[in-house]
């Protein structure tokens, strides 16, 4: 695992390997992401949350582009463990929030809007499907805000509402979410 982009780009990072819970976005597929959100956010000014965290991959790549507010979410024990130590390597335990806990107990009880949400569930979870409907009823995505949800070609979100595109790179796919009827204001 390597952050590409930003003050630490370069810096490599080996999770332990035995019976790691978790299947990293690929450098390949990260970083077209990457190229792609480049185009879309400020990471400066975002608030970002990253569900399904893993390694912290994610969270360690907004900061390292200067954002100072990520929030990680992920239940398995080691990646929280990996996560606290890296975080505490590279100086940024300021800027990271991280919680151990299922992510749908997570969404269910948070009540912070992020202005970028970034899921990266477990491939074979059988609810990927709801976890889009989950954020939007839960109005965790700021207006304007962005929602990418990493998956295979085996889920289809094209009749969503609030689907934008999707981007595939290989297996991996993309999907890219946004609040298309923001709240209205009284005048």
């Amino acid at each position: 695992m390597r952050i590409i982009g930003g003050k630490f780009k370069g810096r490599r990072f080996n999770p332990p390997a035995d019976k790691w819970p978790t299947r990293p976005t690929t450098d390949f597929a990260k970083e077209a992401l990457f190229n792609v959100l480049n185009n879309r956010l400020d990471f400066e000014s975002v608030k970002m949350l990253d569900l399904f965290g893993g390694t912290g991959n994610h969270c360690y790549e907004f900061i390292s582009r200067g954002c100072s507010d990520a929030t990680y979410v992920d239940k398995f024990p080691a990646c929280v463990q990996f996560v606290r130590k890296t975080a505490t390597l590279l100086g940024i335990d300021e800027y990271l929030h991280i919680f151990q806990m299922d992510v749908f107990r997570f969404i269910a009880a948070a009540n912070d809007r992020y202005d970028y949400i970034f899921a990266g569930p477990p491939y074979a979870l059988p609810t990927i499907d709801s976890i889009p409907d989950l954020i939007f009823e839960k109005k965790l995505l700021s207006p304007d805000g962005l929602l990418v949800l990493e998956h295979n070609p085996h889920h289809d979100f094209t009749g969503h509402p609030n689907l934008q595109e999707v981007r595939n790179y290989g297996q991996t796919y993309f999907s890219f979410f946004t609040d298309q009827f923001p709240e209205q204001t009284a005048p």
